[in-house]
């Protein structure tokens, strides 16, 4: 990319000096023609890999017939990709974004909602977790909480309440006449990849139930079958009242989507929400694609199979590199490594040995493959692995010495 390009950019974004010019599977090739490993998945949205054959083609078929005709008209397409999603969880109901952040803002006005047709019009706060992450926009901002992430925009949007990660006492203090909905990541992915226990997503299930609350559940990254299931709510036999789904769900077409039951989805008529791409024609066509393979027999028992397969070799790689790694946690082909040293220090030894890896909070570096990914190249990814590890142990010991 030329520097020209790049200073016409906002420089939103710390990007690493690579480029790439084209991808297939679990491959990226660079513009200098080397190819990478990619366990990053554009984070947790390339599915199926780059280039799979049937989302090209699904794309050209679709793109040769129409691409947009708003929401004023009838989807076929829309109703299909909704049908299936519904018959696959919990929902009866789904509105299609673009984008997460869409899809939760979405959430947030349907449990509001909620309450307010019901009579309780005070009923708008929202309960978040520590360490989640949910979005840019400033609501999805103010749910996330994280001062690094609002400094400088001015006022937090009202009506969100954090609560420290899966503490079950703060939480019951934090309900109040006003609570909606309680919110959370089943597993926190910019959090560093740490899991909702079982017993705690059946908690909170329970305790909204007692208290006339929506759950809420954030399977942005979870969803679309990244843990084994195609929802990661599956794992803890309970059901939420909304899901927000994205990233996966287009296998690197923008879309999102917000799962609602019935009774949650009620009060949304028309002119209470709406958005003038969701639901294009182009995304419905992918999305229904993507689906096809995520759920064809084996498909999900072969992610959970390279998962364990993954942690398993992770797991002695940390054996041999205490000094380095602590800890390997996830679930699926969402793994995280915990780090001993600076996590970008082990991303940036990933990718001299032509791994791509991608940092989270708590000294966490994320493995996030194609569900597509194979046996042989998880070995692969496990060799190049242990290679950069092994060498960031021996500087580290050189470094002691001295």
């Amino acid at each position: 990319m030329s520097t020209t390009a790049i200073q016409s950019l906002y420089k939103c974004f710390a990007r690493r000096n690579l480029h790439f010019k084209q991808g297939n599977g679990v491959w990226l090739i660079s513009d200098k023609g080397e190819r990478y490993l990619d366990l990053t998945s554009g984070i947790a949205v390339n599915v199926l890999g780059y280039a799979h054959p049937k989302l090209v083609e699904t794309l050209k078929i679709q793109a040769e017939k129409l691409w947009h005709i708003s929401n004023l008209f009838q989807s076929p397409e829309q109703e299909a990709l909704a049908a299936r999603l519904c018959t696959n969880s919990f929902a009866d109901k789904v509105f299609f974004c673009n984008s997460g952040a869409e899809a939760l803002e979405c959430a947030f006005k349907t449990a509001r909602r909620t309450h307010y047709v019901s009579g309780q019009p005070t009923r708008v706060e929202i309960i978040t977790f520590e360490g989640a992450f949910h979005g840019r926009t400033l609501a999805t901002l103010a749910a996330t909480g994280h001062e690094k992430y609002l400094d400088g925009f001015g006022p937090k949007a009202g009506g969100f309440v954090q609560v420290p990660f899966c503490d079950e006492s703060a939480l019951r203090n934090a309900i109040n006449k006003n609570t909606a909905a309680i919110l959370i990541e089943p597993i926190q992915g910019e959090g560093g990849i740490r899991t909702v226990s079982h017993e705690t997503l059946r908690f909170l299930r329970k305790i909204c139930d007692d208290n006339n609350l929506l759950l809420i559940l954030d399977e942005v990254q979870t969803g679309i079958g990244r843990t084994g299931k195609l929802f990661a709510y599956e794992w803890s036999d309970i059901t939420p009242d909304i899901l927000t789904l994205a990233k996966g769900l287009g296998g690197g077409f923008p879309l999102g989507a917000c799962l609602a039951t019935d009774k949650a989805a009620k009060s949304m008529t028309p002119g209470t929400h709406g958005s003038t791409f969701g639901g294009n024609l182009l995304g419905m066509a992918v999305g229904n694609s993507v689906l096809d393979i995520i759920l064809e027999p084996g498909f999900l028992h072969h992610v959970q199979h390279m998962g364990n397969k993954l942690k398993s070799g992770l797991s002695s790689i940390l054996n041999a590199y205490p000094d380095i790694i602590c800890a390997i946690q996830g679930v699926g082909l969402m793994v995280g490594i915990q780090c001993v040293i600076p996590s970008d220090v082990v991303v940036s030894a990933l990718e001299n040995e032509y791994v791509l890896s991608v940092s989270a909070n708590n000294n966490v570096v994320r493995l996030l493959p194609p569900l597509i990914i194979k046996e042989e190249e998880i070995d692969e990814s496990l060799q190049r692995i242990e290679k950069a590890i092994a060498y960031l142990s021996q500087t580290n010991k050189k470094r002691q010495i001295l």
